[in-house]
């Protein structure tokens, strides 16, 4: 018996392909159909790899062709996996009204990060973005005292029918740190997971509002915390916190390779150079590179990533942490005039890291034979 093609095609319109709504011909996962003689060859594409919906497939041409067509009729079916193209978006939580969040690290303690980071909020807000700070320091949070709000504590409002906290607010930028719940005699001994736990409370339990930027004052290091936080949230960007002394380039280059890393892949906008140089009051002309010279701006350019500027050696940035009113607040000051350049720059690579790349993605956390091991979701 010669099979005809039409029976055969008509007869494969009373199937689908399981998840489906329309039949196989409809949905185009029917690509061809050949007959010879009492023979016929149909060609299927389906959009997932599943094994049972392969089969089952299968089963069904077979079926509706010997029952509708010909029972005799000798019929192979070859399959093809096509998944459709995914577009790149955003995935994992996200703060609402939230435009950017930029992750500031450093590899090592003690190379001014927190500092670094104070002074890039006040200076973005006196430019007239609207400014958080997320303290995820968890165990050294010290944004607090640099903003003198130790003795603050986050409000409760109500936002949609929900509970939240309110950030402390003080020089034009909201804060939120563990600092404010604990004693500050207090030693925070906790596990990752509880950390962890901790740190989303403040992020997705606070009423940030509408924010420009929100600034991530991350551990020293590379580790728990930090994988938490990409975890948690899509971080926009990255800046690397650095004093020119080999031992902190060495460890603020692993940090510029956790976020390249490509199971991460966090644009990393910068490199700051802390305690550039040291120029006393008397001699204002004079510069001494007590750390080294421009060691971190020579590992930007090593890495092939910004370096967006240097911050001087200066006894009033130190004071005026202590006293909670950051060093950028002064007007006409040499401080004031190396912070603003920094986060000119900083801006600047952030507009230019959101017009030439896709959203960055939260990670992933698995664990493999008791290591741990991160994917982009």
């Amino acid at each position: 018996m010669k099979l005809n093609r039409k029976e055969i095609l008509t007869a494969l319109e009373s199937i689908s392909v399981a998840g489906e709504g329309s039949n196989m011909v409809e949905s185009g996962a029917v690509q061809n159909v050949m007959t010879f003689g009492d023979e016929v060859v149909v060609d299927l594409v389906l959009s997932t790899p599943a094994l049972h919906i392969k089969k089952r497939a299968e089963v069904d041409v077979m079926k509706a062709i010997h029952e509708k067509v010909y029972e005799k009729a000798k019929v192979k079916v070859n399959i093809k996996v096509e998944a459709p193209e995914k577009k790149p978006e955003i995935k994992g939580k996200q703060i609402p009204g939230i435009k950017n969040i930029i992750a500031v690290a450093s590899g090592k303690g003690g190379v001014g990060k927190s500092t670094v980071t104070s002074n890039l909020a006040v200076t973005l807000a006196k430019m007239g973005f609207k400014v958080g700070i997320l303290d995820a320091d968890i165990y050294g949070p010290s944004t607090p005292i640099m903003f003198d709000v130790e003795a603050e504590r986050p409000l409760s409002v109500t936002v949609d029918g929900k509970s939240k906290m309110k950030p402390v607010e003080n020089h034009g930028v909201k804060i939120l740190s563990i600092g404010f719940f604990t004693k500050p005699n207090q030693a925070v001994v906790w596990r990752g997971p509880m950390a962890a736990k901790a740190l989303n409370q403040m992020i997705f339990d606070a009423a940030w509002g509408e924010l420009d930027f929100m600034l991530i004052d991350l551990p020293p290091g590379t580790g728990d915390i930090h994988l938490s936080i990409m975890q948690s949230l899509p971080i926009t960007g990255s800046v690397i916190v650095s004093t020119p002394q080999n031992v902190a380039l060495a460890d603020a280059k692993k940090g510029v390779a956790m976020f390249q890393q490509e199971s991460i892949n966090v644009p990393v906008l910068g490199i700051v150079e802390n305690m550039a140089y040291f120029t006393p009051e008397e001699l204002p002309e004079n510069k001494y590179y007590i750390f080294g010279k421009e060691g971190a701006k020579n590992l930007a350019e090593d890495l092939e990533v910004p370096f967006l500027g240097e911050i001087p050696l200066v006894q009033s940035l130190r004071e005026s942490g202590d006293i909670g009113r950051p060093a950028a607040l002064q007007t006409a000051t040499p401080l004031e005039s190396a912070f603003e350049e920094i986060t000119r720059n900083m801006v600047q690579e952030t507009v230019n890291r959101n017009k030439n790349l896709p959203p960055t993605e939260a990670i992933k956390i698995t664990t493999m034979a008791g290591c741990s091991a991160v994917k982009k979701k």
